[in-house]
């Protein structure tokens, strides 16, 4: 299953709730469940970001889904990216002529 990093930054009513967030990051694991996924790790950062996650989805549509409802609640922005696992990567570069 297609695997993403997303990079993530608490809005100002994000910061505002921040000790609601372990009880929004339970329900966010649970809706990524609920769409075939799953969150595999999140980490406090200290930086531009606030916090990292990591997770896998069955496809990009489900993933774009998955953080538009997350951030359509209004406590965090989100930056997603696609992750290739090393196997993925040197598939990849083995295709380059």
């Amino acid at each position: 299953m297609p695997q993403y990093v997303s990079l993530l930054r608490y809005t100002q009513q994000g910061i505002g709730k921040v000790k609601d967030s372990p009880a929004r990051l339970d329900a966010a694991r649970k809706a990524a469940e609920a769409m075939g996924g799953k969150i595999h790790s999140w980490y406090l950062t200290m930086g531009r970001y606030d916090a990292v996650l990591i997770a896998e989805f069955p496809n990009d549509e489900t993933c774009a889904r998955f953080f538009l409802s997350v951030g359509a609640q209004g406590n965090v922005t989100t930056q997603t990216m696609k992750a290739f696992t090393e196997a993925e990567y040197r598939k990849i570069l083995g295709t380059l002529t």
